[in-house]
């Protein structure tokens, strides 16, 4: 058991109930992906912009239709791209990457996205 400093236990209950009751932690911002708004990038890929932060900092789904390629090539600029695949099987143009994998493309790195099954990804770029 970890012992925790004395009051934290009740400012953790009252953070919990506040969320409960409807309220909303200071700082925190949420979206739920089916309402964000979709923009078809190219033909069967669609973009859903999830958050965006003061230094260019954004979070993102990319959803690709079965047999989609991006027209042509993804440059990390300026900043990495990290990306989970939530479903299907996303493929950089190197190597396929099944649902449950994690990728960190430096700043600067590039591939071509694509998808023989489809896939839906979660993407962040930390520095816009």
């Amino acid at each position: 058991m970890t012992k925790q400093k004395p009051g934290t236990a009740q400012k953790t209950q009252a953070a919990d109930a506040s969320v409960r009751a409807g309220g909303q932690l200071p700082g925190y911002v949420w979206s739920v992906a089916h309402d964000a708004p979709t923009h078809e990038l190219f033909p069967g890929i669609r973009l859903r912009p999830l958050w965006s932060g003061g230094n260019g900092a954004k979070a993102q789904l990319l959803e690709m239709d079965p047999h989609t390629c991006w027209e042509g090539i993804d440059i990390h600029e300026p900043g990495p791209e990290e990306v989970f695949v939530i479903s299907g099987v996303f493929n950089d143009g190197q190597r396929d990457y099944p649902a449950g994998t994690f990728i960190h493309a430096p700043a600067g790195s590039s591939h071509i996205p694509q998808t023989t099954s489809g896939c839906t990804l979660f993407v962040f770029y930390p520095e816009g």
